[in-house]
């Protein structure tokens, strides 16, 4: 069996809302270690039902990363998709869990940690707990993984790049933060949004349904693969140009309210994606402030 591991982030839109103990804002203030400990007593004792990870996040982003199995099943692999979680450490999205709100996006309401290095020690908790697989493990097994994570994720995993570079598995990273000496790094570029289609959200992981469309079949990485991806993204490339309308302060809040209203558990990154979306300029530094004197936090 020609099996192909596919990390990919999880989402922070789930298909039932946490309990307030299974949201990261509720976690005491102090010592990282004792805020870990802390998260893992609240999952192990959580009682609302749990769901399969595959039916627990939901969005555009999500629905791609799930559409990545049929990509990689095309270009000859045996697919098996693992969520990387700030929540529940690395997992297959067959496994069972609460639904939950955890990020490593920083200033959220729900992060988990304010560096990229307490990043990485909440993530090696995390990977303590029952149910977290090794990545380093679930490449070796296989001989290959593809990875698509975020520069955040990235940061908060890169022990774990750095073993898994070092297990010779044949790996590409997509998106990622920085090379890694034994990985493959296709990184995220916003230039070819238009040929792949979509928002720059969902970038990685059609860039990942596109380095697959490229593939020797059976192979993730190979001589004319890379050339073939390698032409294709040089000819498909169109850099963006913005035309967005300058708005003043009460039009940002009063679209704060209203997406806060639709989208409860949206983060304000997404929001101000959202905002973008629609044709409005916002800088970023000015966006945060209006969220945090609507919402807070």
């Amino acid at each position: 069996m020609n099996e192909l591991p596919i990390v990919v982030t999880c989402t922070d839109r789930k298909t039932s809302p946490p309990t307030p103990a299974l949201q990261a804002r509720t976690l005491p203030a102090g010592d990282l270690l004792q805020r870990a400990a802390e998260w893992a007593r609240r999952l192990q004792g959580a009682d609302n039902r749990p769901t399969a990870l595959q039916d627990l996040y939901q969005g555009d982003q999500w629905r791609r990363a799930l559409a990545l199995t049929d990509a990689a099943t095309r270009a000859g692999f045996a697919p098996r998709l693992y969520a990387a979680s700030a929540g529940l450490g690395l997992r297959p999205v067959s496994s069972l869990a609460p639904s939950y709100a955890a990020t490593f996006l920083p200033r959220h309401a729900d992060s988990v940690t304010s560096s990229s290095h307490e990043a990485s020690l909440w993530w090696e908790c995390l990977q303590q707990l029952d149910g977290a697989h090794d990545l380093s493990q679930v490449a070796t097994v296989a001989g290959r993984v593809l990875v698509v994570v975020s520069g955040t994720y990235a940061h908060a995993m890169q022990h774990d790049l750095r073993r898994l570079a070092a297990t010779g598995a044949e790996t590409v990273l997509i998106g990622g933060a920085c090379e890694v000496e034994g990985i493959l790094r296709v990184p995220a570029n916003a230039d070819l949004r238009q040929a792949l289609g979509g928002t720059l959200t969902s970038l990685n992981t059609r860039t990942a349904a596109s380095w697959l469309e490229h593939c020797t079949p059976g192979r993730l990485i190979s001589p004319q693969a890379q050339a073939s991806w390698g032409a294709w993204a040089a000819q498909a490339a169109r850099p963006e140009s913005y035309a967005r309308t300058p708005v003043p302060d009460g039009t940002v809040i009063a679209f704060i309210k209203e997406m806060k209203s639709i989208y409860p558990d949206s983060s304000r990154t997404r929001l101000l994606r959202l905002f973008r979306d629609k044709g409005m300029a916002c800088e970023q530094k000015r966006f945060a402030d209006l969220y945090t004197s609507t919402i807070g936090r």
